[in-house]
């Protein structure tokens, strides 16, 4: 018994034999360390700071202003010089209409119709009451014709004595009664021809065509309707079909205070902006200034011409102009334009946020003259740039920040 001890302790482990169990020990610490760093830093990551969600600006050139200094801004609307309701001269019920909002027409394109039974009916009868009235002027002319061959007969039979005056008389007679049935034949050929047309016109006011080029704005009335030119009790009856807009004829429309008049001319160069697109620049210029002042507001209206077209423009959108000072119109101030919303106030200094990868850098500027809703900046700031848009106050130099949708 005592021997067989002896030889289990004499016997030596296999992990012992090779130092595998040394090693495994060591893999199992240096795992656990690892594990314990992994979850150290998610714990970091989700108990630390979260990105700040963000909208973002760009700076802009100064040459984006199309103009100079401005001397006033106002604010308006987009407004279309040619704009026009259409309807039918005619009432009846509406067969078809043929466009929808958001189309393009071109001039005398047709945009819907009448039912028009009751036209073609009243045309094809005044068609038949035409053919008619010509047959028979086809007949009296014959007659006319034959009397007047007869009258010239008897006049020489009777210069030579061969036949009585009566006859004569009777041929002269035949012949002017049957010239008087000729222009009357003739006159009704004439009112049948008229009404023909009046026929034409009627059918052809079951249908309506467009004035001129444009977008349809408004589709007013649907097929199965009954619609009239005037307007009917009860305010069943449709009166206008749809509404078309000149796009080519935008402009904008805003009121100055009259105190404040004396700055605007005609021709005048404008830097317009629209409030769906505030960093867009649009160049413009005035057309004229109404000679007349809103006694109750104490403004005067001033017209102002579009010198970009752009689909982006459409009526009724409020626009906001800067009324530039002509003779530095064609002076390109230095520097970038940024909008006033990047600039906030930060420890008594105007500041900007400037986004850095997914961080933002803090800097300090000194704001220049304003152009509108952008103002110039003369250093600090690179064209191009992107900035943060209605910076929050917990915004701070270097934080991490989240660009939203749509910025």
């Amino acid at each position: 018994m005592n021997d067989q001890n002896l030889l289990e302790q004499l016997r030596l482990d296999p992990d012992q034999r090779d130092g595998r169990g040394t090693a495994k020990r060591r893999y199992r610490l240096v795992a656990g360390v690892l594990l314990l760093a992994a979850l150290g830093g998610g714990a970091a990551l989700m108990l630390g700071p979260r990105p700040v969600a963000v909208a973002t600006v760009t700076a802009q050139a100064p040459a984006a202003l199309a103009g100079g200094v401005a001397v006033l801004d106002a604010t308006g609307y987009v407004t279309a010089r040619r704009e026009a309701t259409v309807s039918f001269k005619i009432t009846g019920k509406l067969a078809d209409v043929l466009i929808e909002e958001g189309d393009a027409v071109t001039q005398d394109q047709v945009l819907a119709r009448l039912d028009d039974v009751d036209e073609r009916t009243q045309l094809q009868l005044a068609q038949a009451r035409l053919g008619a009235v010509r047959a028979q002027l086809g007949q009296v002319e014959a007659e006319a014709d034959q009397a007047a061959r007869d009258l010239r007969r008897q006049q020489e039979l009777n210069a030579r004595g061969l036949t009585p005056q009566q006859a004569l008389e009777d041929a002269r007679t035949r012949a002017a009664s049957l010239a008087a049935q000729l222009a009357a034949q003739r006159g009704q050929v004439e009112v049948a021809r008229a009404e023909l047309q009046v026929a034409q016109v009627n059918l052809d006011n079951t249908v309506i065509r467009a004035p001129f080029a444009g977008v349809v704005v408004a589709v007013s009335a649907q097929p199965g309707e009954i619609v009239s030119p005037i307007s009917a009790g009860g305010g069943f009856t449709r009166t206008g079909i749809a509404t078309i807009v000149d796009m080519d004829s935008l402009e904008i429309e805003v009121d100055v205070n009259e105190a404040f008049i004396n700055r605007v001319r005609p021709g005048q160069p404008v830097a317009a902006a629209l409030d769906a697109y505030p960093d867009w620049r649009i160049p413009a210029r005035v057309i004229a200034i109404i000679p007349t002042a809103d006694r109750s507001k104490a403004t005067v209206k001033v017209r102002i011409a579009l010198e970009e077209k752009d689909a982006r423009i459409v009526p009724d959108m409020g626009a906001r102009v800067s009324f530039l000072q002509e003779d530095t119109a064609d002076a390109v101030p230095d520097g970038a334009l940024v909008p006033a919303a990047a600039i906030a106030r930060r420890d008594g200094a105007s500041v900007v946020f400037v986004l850095d990868g997914d961080r933002v850098r803090r800097r300090e500027i000194e704001p220049g003259q304003t152009y509108g809703d952008m103002v110039l900046v003369g250093e600090g700031i690179d064209v191009g740039q992107v900035l943060v848009r209605d910076p929050p106050p917990s915004l701070t130099d270097g934080a991490r920040v989240e660009v939203g949708p749509g910025a």
